[in-house]
């Protein structure tokens, strides 16, 4: 995973980023029915394969990121798995691959929130990055242990350098004193504090 460079928040980024969270929250509160996300057009990627966060991807808002930001339409809505549904945990924005650090500070303060690519993927032979990127084979796909165009030929795996554009995380539904903004619940998908 590539990432922005840590930041010292500058002048009015703290509050730039608390107006951000408190309209995603506003945004996506008629989400927390995971039912009406699908109702509106949102998939949820890779539903069968076990996971401790499911992205529910919008393509169409996806498609307009690369265009312009707008905070009422996530690309993603990430949720947890609760019983025979889920339960609304945050939402992901995405910007052009090509974006500069001060495009991606124009949407998100960097002294804040850090994007993330991802980059150097091998997807198992024959896979698309749908069905690729959770690859059972622990050599393949966005945990795989193999990183390089040789390595992944060899394999019979598809190098993919880059998939996607910039993404960041922001999980408005935190409790007071939690981070909305937490890389560590975004590189390992899981929980920081208790329900």
């Amino acid at each position: 995973m590539r990432m922005t460079e840590v930041r010292a928040p500058g002048p009015g980024d703290r509050q730039r980023a608390d107006a951000v969270v408190e309209a995603a929250r506003r945004a996506v509160t008629k989400y927390e029915d995971y039912r009406v996300a699908l109702r509106e057009g949102y998939r949820i990627l890779q539903p069968g394969v076990p996971q401790s966060m499911y992205h529910f991807n919008h393509f169409g808002n996806a498609a307009e990121a690369e265009r312009r930001f707008d905070l009422s339409r996530p690309t993603s809505l990430l949720y947890e798995k609760e019983g025979e549904g889920y339960r609304l945990i945050g939402v992901m924005y995405t910007a052009p691959a090509s974006a500069s650090e001060t495009e991606l500070d124009a949407r998100i303060p960097l002294g804040v929130a850090r994007w993330h690519q991802h980059v150097n993927i091998c997807l198992p032979p024959g896979a698309g990055w749908e069905d690729g990127i959770f690859s059972g084979d622990g050599r393949f796909g966005l945990n795989g242990s193999i990183s390089t165009p040789g390595a992944c030929a060899e394999a019979g795996g598809s190098f993919v350098p880059r998939l996607f554009g910039w993404m960041v995380h922001l999980y408005p539904f935190e409790p007071e004193g939690g981070d909305p903004w937490s890389v560590e619940r975004q590189l390992t998908g899981g929980e920081t504090h208790p329900h």
